[in-house]
């Protein structure tokens, strides 16, 4: 079994858990997460009808907190307008 530096299991331990933050943040959409790569990924909301509503990357240090909030609520209004 490969170790992994601590930073390596912090960081992935934040993804997950912005995954999980955005996935019931944007309900009743389906929020499907594309490109995981290199400390990134990328979220698509796609709506009933599968036809995607929105489309963003975030990076580290977007992955928790108010950075966090900021990008949902920039999702949320963008799905609203």
């Amino acid at each position: 079994m490969k170790k992994f530096p601590s930073i390596y299991l912090q960081l992935i331990f934040q993804i997950q858990d912005a995954i999980r933050t955005l996935s019931s943040a944007f309900a009743p959409f389906d929020c499907r997460i594309l490109a995981a790569r290199k400390g990134s990924f990328s979220f698509t909301i796609v709506n009933d009808a599968g036809i995607a509503k929105h489309s963003q990357r975030l990076y580290p240090g977007q992955y928790s907190g108010a950075h966090l909030e900021q990008v949902i609520e920039r999702a949320l209004q963008s799905l609203t307008a």
